[in-house]
């Protein structure tokens, strides 16, 4: 049930942008709760690597007196990875095209992550 609400939020956040190409919300331990990924893609493997890099974020912020980590942009040549915690215990991760207008991106992910953080 809380899966299909999830879902329903990352659908609406996949729908907010033609430049998002897929969501997922996982735990801080890095299992799924909930995706709306492309095929092809591991939802095992999306998981691992988020709560990883998130993890490493957030030891970078506190050694580098960065204070709280808010959220971790990564860019690659094809595209943008962008996570960000939803509540203490799950991270929102998108995946967005490399053309994609980030401030609309990061005020929708903010919104969902929000959306998501009271659903937990």
């Amino acid at each position: 049930m809380k899966a299909d609400m999830l879902t329903s939020v990352l659908n609406e956040l996949n729908g907010t942008s033609a430049d998002i190409e897929a969501s997922g919300v996982i735990s801080t331990d890095g299992l799924m709760m909930a995706s709306v990924l492309p095929a092809g893609m591991d939802e095992d493997r999306v998981g691992a690597m988020s709560a990883a890099m998130l993890s490493l974020g957030d030891r970078t912020a506190q050694e580098l007196n960065r204070g709280n980590l808010e959220q971790v942009l990564i860019k690659g040549a094809r595209g943008y990875v962008l996570m960000t915690y939803a509540g203490n215990e799950a991270v929102l991760t998108v995946l967005a095209k490399p053309n994609a207008k980030l401030g609309l991106i990061f005020l929708d992910v903010k919104r969902a992550a929000e959306s998501i953080s009271e659903m937990l």
